[in-house]
């Protein structure tokens, strides 16, 4: 039985305006309209608006004036529930969504047995959208040995969000491959493509700050509703 189970919404605004911001729809230094003309464009609480600027401004990317506005900083790295998530509606940014397909613990196939200590994992299969529109479709595996079950009511629609509030498990980095592959044949028939149909490729490996891998997953798709993105700031 798939299941979506939103973040909170203040937590949704912050990131829709922090991907604005890093796909150059709000330009440095531009004014945000009054909060509650936004509030009312967005269908929120003002309360709810100024708790997801607080966020926004708690990493960086708003100054917020007293009797003046709230202004955009633009900043090259943020810390925030996507930061690792690379994909982008072709005209830029959007916010992620995800359907979640079935969530069970197996045996590791061979290929990912060597990543984590444990011979089981945690596999999640999930559909992705920006803005609503389908683009992806995933497969990811948890190590078993970050936690005994994983059920479909504990999941977000960021699963970062999930392993650090929930596991206390921080990813502290990836290392993606990029290329194009055939989907696979348990594509699900929710998705818009099907089995066989070349796609868009990520293969991710995921590590904790102690450089212990934790997860890997695949992804397939969709090159005519989104591109991957990397963004990288001065070293």
């Amino acid at each position: 039985m798939a299941q979506s189970t939103a973040l909170p919404k203040f937590i949704q605004l912050s990131e829709m305006l922090i991907r604005e911001i890093a796909a150059g729809h709000l330009a440095d230094g531009s004014r945000l309209p009054p909060e509650r003309e936004m509030a009312a464009e967005m269908d929120v609480a003002v309360g709810t608006l100024r708790k997801a600027l607080a966020d926004v401004e708690a990493k960086g990317l708003l100054e917020r004036v007293q009797g003046s506005g709230n202004y955009v900083r633009h900043r090259p790295v943020v810390d925030s529930v996507y930061a690792f998530f690379r994909l982008e509606l072709l005209k830029g940014g959007g916010l992620p969504t995800a359907e979640v397909l079935s969530v069970a613990r197996l045996p590791k196939p061979d290929a990912y047995r060597k990543l984590g200590g444990d011979p089981e994992g945690h596999r999640i299969v999930r559909l992705r959208a920006l803005d609503g529109v389908q683009i992806a479709l995933e497969e990811i595996w948890l190590d078993g040995g970050q936690c005994e079950e994983v059920a479909l009511s504990d999941l977000s629609d960021s699963l970062y969000h999930f392993y650090r509030h929930k596991l206390f498990l921080i990813i502290a980095a990836v290392e993606d491959r990029i290329g194009v592959a055939p989907l696979p044949d348990w594509t699900p028939p929710a998705y818009h493509q099907a089995a066989g149909d070349v796609a868009g490729y990520i293969e991710r490996v995921s590590w904790t700050a102690a450089r212990e891998p934790a997860e890997f997953s695949r992804t397939w798709y969709d090159a005519s509703r989104a591109n991957y993105i990397s963004r990288m700031g001065k070293g």
